[in-house]
C-alpha cells in the first residue's frame, strides 16, 4: 500500500488541475475563495449534456470538503435549480445515498469525480427527458 497523501496536498492537485482545466470538458471546479487557507469551499459548473432537457445548461454547484476529506466525500449542493431524483427539491443538496459515487466513496474519488457522474446521471435515459425549472433559476 502506498503512502496516504495529507489532504492539503490532494488538495493541492485538484485546484491545480482544476484550474488548468486539465480534465473533463464538460466540467469545472475551483475555490470559491482564493484566500481560503483550508481550501474547504469550492465552486463547480456542469454543462448539462446533448440531447437532454439539460443541453445548453450551465448548472452551478457548490461543494465543501471538511476536515476528514478525501477519507469522506465533501457536500455537494447545486445552486442553479435543477430537477433529478438524487437532489433535495428545496435545498438543493445532493442526496449522498442516491449518488453512487458519494454512497460508494472511496479516496481516489475526487471532486471532478462527483461532477462528471452528475453529468452522466443528467443523461440517463430515465432522468434525461424530467421537466426542468425555468433556466437561471437557484436555490
Amino acid at each position: 500500500m502506498g503512502a496516504k497523501v495529507p489532504r492539503n496536498f490532494r488538495l493541492l492537485e485538484e485546484l491545480e488541475k482544476g484550474e488548468k482545466g486539465l480534465g473533463a470538458e464538460a466540467c469545472s471546479y475551483g475555490l470559491s475563495d482564493g484566500d481560503d487557507l483550508l481550501m474547504s469551499n469550492w465552486n463547480g459548473t456542469i454543462l448539462g449534456p446533448p440531447h437532454s432537457a439539460h443541453e445548453n445548461r450551465i448548472y452551478s454547484l457548490n461543494i465543501h470538503c471538511g476536515e476528514t476529506y478525501p477519507d469522506t466525500p465533501p457536500t455537494v449542493q447545486f445552486v442553479s435549480k435543477i430537477n433529478l431524483p438524487c437532489v433535495d427539491q428545496k435545498t438543493g443538496r445532493v442526496d449522498p445515498q442516491r449518488l453512487p459515487c458519494l454512497y460508494q466513496w472511496k479516496r481516489e474519488n475526487t471532486m471532478e469525480t462527483i461532477l462528471i457522474e452528475l453529468r452522466r446521471f443528467m443523461a440517463l435515459p430515465q432522468h434525461k427527458k424530467l421537466p426542468q425549472p425555468a433556466e437561471g433559476s437557484t436555490f
